[in-house]
Parts: C-alpha cells; sequence; structure tokens
C-alpha cells in the first residue's frame, strides 16, 4: 500500500489521515490547510495517509486492510473524511465501505463518540424549527459506539419455515456500559451538571440493564443530576424543547438515530463535527454528514464539520485546547461574516450572506487564523 508522508514540524503527534469517498477526500485538503495554520510551529505533527471505505474496496478489495489498521493502531488520532456511496451499495454486507468505519472503531476501541449540536449563532434561522428553539442550542450526546445490536452475535439471513428471516442480537455486558456512562459524567460535570440517560427500558431486557447500571455510577457523581427517558420520548423533546437537555448518553443504535435528529436542529450536517474516544482518549474524528456523492467534486461541499472535528481532536487527543478554541473561534468568525456554503444559505432572509464554495470557506477560516 503506497502511503504519502507528510512532516509538519519535529514529530511530537502521529496522525493518520484518511480522506475516504466522495465530498471526504474534498474536504479533507482543506481541513488539513486550516490545521497547519492553526498550529503553525507550536505542535509537531506527523502525517501519514491511506486509503479507506469504497476507495480501498478499489485499490486493494477490502475497505479496510490490516497496515492501514496497524497505522491507527500507532496513531496518536486518526481523522477520516466520510465512506461510501452508490457505486458499493450492492457489495455483501461485510465488503462495504461501512463495514471498515466499524472495524476501525472496534480495532481502536473507541467505545464512546462524542457529538456535539451546537448552534453558531449566526446559523440561527438555518434550522426548520423555529430560532428561539434552537439559538444558543449546545447538546453533547455520548454513544456507546462499539457495542449493542451492531455488533451483537449472532446476526444473519436464513431461511426458517421455507421464510427469508433476518435476526441481530441487541448486546451489553455492565462493563460497557459502566466506561461509557463514566464518560459521560465526567463531560456532564464539566458542563452544567446534568445527564439525561435514554433507553427503552419498558421493554427491552438489554436497556433495563443499561438503566440500572448507569444509577450505579451515578453513586460516584452525586453533583450530576440524572433523569432517564425512553429513546421515543426522547427524540420527540429533542424537536419539541431541544434545550431542555445538555449531556445525553445512550447505546450504539438510539445514539446513532438521536444524534441525527440532534445534527439537523442545528441547520444542517454539515456543521457537525464528532470525536470517538477510547480509554487513553486517543481517538476517531471525523464529520457527521456522509460522502453527500451528488455534489462531490463541485466545490459545494461545506469543509466546517471537518474542521471542527480537528479541533475536537486538538481539545481531546493532542490537549490543546488553546489550538480548538482557535480554530471554534475561526469558524464563527467567519460565520458571522455572512460567508455560507449551500447547505447553510438562508433561503429567506434579511441578513446579507455570500454563497461561497469549499475552497473559499476554508480559504477564510484560514484567513481568521492568520490575523
Amino acid at each position: 500500500m503506497a502511503i504519502q508522508q507528510q512532516s509538519i514540524v519535529d514529530r511530537s503527534y502521529k496522525l493518520l489521515v484518511l480522506p475516504g469517498d466522495g465530498i471526504g477526500a474534498e474536504i479533507m485538503p482543506h481541513a488539513i490547510r486550516v490545521m497547519n495554520s492553526a498550529v503553525g510551529d507550536s505542535i509537531g505533527l506527523n502525517l501519514e495517509y491511506a486509503d479507506f471505505g469504497g476507495c480501498s474496496i478499489d485499490n486493494h478489495g477490502v475497505p479496510m486492510t490490516d497496515e492501514t489498521l496497524a497505522l491507527a493502531q500507532d496513531s496518536d488520532a486518526v481523522l477520516l473524511g466520510a465512506v461510501g456511496g452508490p457505486k458499493w451499495d450492492d457489495l455483501p454486507v461485510n465488503r462495504k465501505p461501512e463495514k471498515g468505519l466499524l472495524g476501525l472503531r472496534a480495532g481502536l476501541d473507541c467505545f464512546a463518540n462524542l457529538r456535539p449540536a451546537l448552534t453558531f449563532g449566526p446559523l440561527s434561522q438555518a434550522s426548520t424549527l423555529k430560532s428561539e428553539l434552537v439559538s444558543d442550542l449546545d447538546i453533547l450526546i455520548v454513544r456507546e459506539l462499539t457495542g449493542g445490536v451492531y455488533f451483537g452475535e449472532p446476526r444473519g439471513i436464513e431461511l426458517r419455515n421455507n421464510l427469508r428471516t433476518g435476526y441481530n442480537t441487541f448486546l451489553y455486558d455492565e462493563s460497557e456500559i459502566q466506561r461509557v456512562s463514566r464518560v459521560a459524567f465526567e463531560l456532564a460535570r464539566k458542563r452544567s451538571c446534568r445527564l439525561c440517560s435514554v433507553d427503552k427500558a419498558n421493554v427491552l431486557e438489554v436497556t433495563q440493564l443499561w438503566r440500572d447500571v448507569i444509577c450505579e455510577v451515578h453513586a460516584d457523581y452525586k453533583d450530576v443530576e440524572l433523569n432517564h427517558l425512553y429513546v421515543d420520548n426522547a427524540a420527540m423533546q429533542l424537536v419539541r424543547q431541544p434545550k431542555q437537555f445538555d449531556v445525553i448518553v445512550t447505546g450504539n443504535m438510539f445514539g446513532d438515530i438521536l444524534s441525527d435528529v440532534a445534527a439537523m436542529l442545528t441547520g444542517s450536517l454539515g456543521m457537525l463535527p464528532s470525536a470517538s474516544l477510547n480509554a487513553s482518549n486517543r481517538g476517531l474524528y471525523e464529520p457527521v454528514h456522509g460522502t453527500a456523492p451528488d455534489i462531490a467534486g463541485q466545490n459545494v461541499a461545506n469543509p466546517l464539520a471537518m474542521i471542527l472535528s480537528i479541533a475536537m481532536m486538538f481539545r481531546y487527543s493532542l490537549d490543546a485546547p488553546q489550538i480548538a478554541d482557535s480554530i471554534e473561534k475561526a469558524v464563527q468568525s467567519v460565520l458571522e461574516q455572512g460567508f455560507r456554503t449551500r447547505d447553510i444559505m438562508p433561503i429567506d432572509s434579511t441578513d446579507e450572506c455570500e454563497l461561497v464554495g469549499t475552497d473559499r470557506m476554508a480559504d477564510e477560516v484560514v484567513s481568521q487564523l492568520k490575523d
């Protein structure tokens, strides 16, 4: 596998860059430009690049090679663009690009997925909800990432009584619940000391265990207010009154669904970053949006989610919150000046906004960092 290597300064941190497919490959170079501008000479970074997802299937026959996983495991953090697309939709499940993503998360033991739903002030009218419901919105969803129904065995499709039958296993043990709940309690303690745990304990035994273990761990975090919601009610409340939430913790499948609901409260998936962390705070950083093959290569994709994912990397894995702050402030400033990619351009607004492409949006962020 051919791997490109780039040394920025002295080797202090090793990063693996996986641009991936569609707009993932398009936005990644711009995010790296922003990162270089934010870092300057303050931190040494060593970047390595590898194929991942659909492009890895095309070039190597699998969505993630053993060599790529080894590089990821030897890195301080992994930056991922996006994977997948209609080109690979007809492949067997175990060979699809998304299978590489699940394997990467499991291989790094990134069990805690952090997905912020943050509304930047200038974008409060980009949401489909009334602006007063989402202005100053700041929710953090902590999703368990390596267990639950996505990984449970047995699973499959088989003939039963001459009928095709699909089945999956929804499985958690108490240690998996304990470790992600401690991450959520710690984060809640650093914010407003409020945590909402989401389950379906009224009908699913596995989530009754989830609730029981969350309550047991709560004994070590009495300063944090804990409440519980069933997942259907949580989804309704996110749309009805989103600012009632601060930190939400939930399992893999529920978190997958709720984090996308929360993301759309902010107006666009193109604005939402994410971090997936292991016990050592080494992480996988990626935007919430997908590969968007319908707009790939057209210079219209929003690079800000990837840029904000890099900010999260500096905050959580590289212990450089000042660099994270500088990137986030630069994004805020660019939005305040009215620059908008297509996904966040208001349809009806008195605000004076300028429609820009991927390149220009990144240029403006870099410009703010240099000022």
